[in-house]
C-alpha cells in the first residue's frame, strides 16, 4: 500500500468515526420517569399551539382555572406513531377546544403525557400505546 492510499484510508476512517459520533447523540431519548403513570387527569382547554414535530408531538393548552387560565403542555408520541393510529397533521388547530386524558407530571406542574384525546369534532384518538398504557403494572397497584 502506498503512502497516499494509507492517508486516504486514515481520513476515511476518521470521517466515518466523526459521522457516527454526530449521529449517536441524535438517537438519545429522554426518560418517561417525570410522568405519573399510576394516575390520570382529564384536562379540557383551548389549543394555543400544536407542534407536529419529531421526536414528539406537543399540544399546548390554555385551561380555565377560575378567572384565569393555566398553560398546559402535553407530550405525545412521535408523528409516525400518531399517524399509524389515525392522527393527521391538521386534526388539531389553534383555537380548538379539546379534552385530553394525560399522565400528569410528577412535579405537579401543569402538563403531562397523552393517553387519549377527544378532538373538537368529537373524535377520540389514542396515543398509540397498548390498552392500559405503557406502564400497566404500575396502574395495577392502585
Amino acid at each position: 500500500m502506498s503512502w497516499a492510499e494509507g492517508v486516504r484510508g486514515a481520513i476515511a476512517c476518521a470521517v466515518a468515526a466523526a459521522a457516527l459520533g454526530v449521529v449517536r447523540p441524535a438517537s438519545a431519548h429522554h426518560s418517561f420517569a417525570l410522568f405519573d403513570h399510576v394516575n390520570r387527569v382529564t384536562v379540557t382547554g383551548t389549543v394555543v399551539k400544536f407542534d407536529w414535530t419529531n421526536p414528539h408531538v406537543y399540544i399546548h393548552l390554555a385551561v380555565p382555572d377560575g378567572a384565569k387560565t393555566k398553560a398546559y403542555t402535553v407530550e405525545c408520541a412521535s408523528p409516525n406513531v400518531l399517524t399509524r393510529v389515525g392522527w393527521k397533521y391538521g386534526d388539531i388547530k389553534q383555537g380548538d377546544r379539546v379534552t385530553l386524558l394525560v399522565n400528569p407530571l410528577r412535579s405537579g406542574k401543569p402538563g403531562g403525557m397523552l393517553e387519549r384525546a377527544m378532538l373538537a369534532d368529537g373524535r377520540t384518538l389514542s396515543d398509540g400505546n397498548p390498552p392500559g398504557g405503557v406502564f400497566p403494572l404500575q396502574r395495577q397497584r392502585e
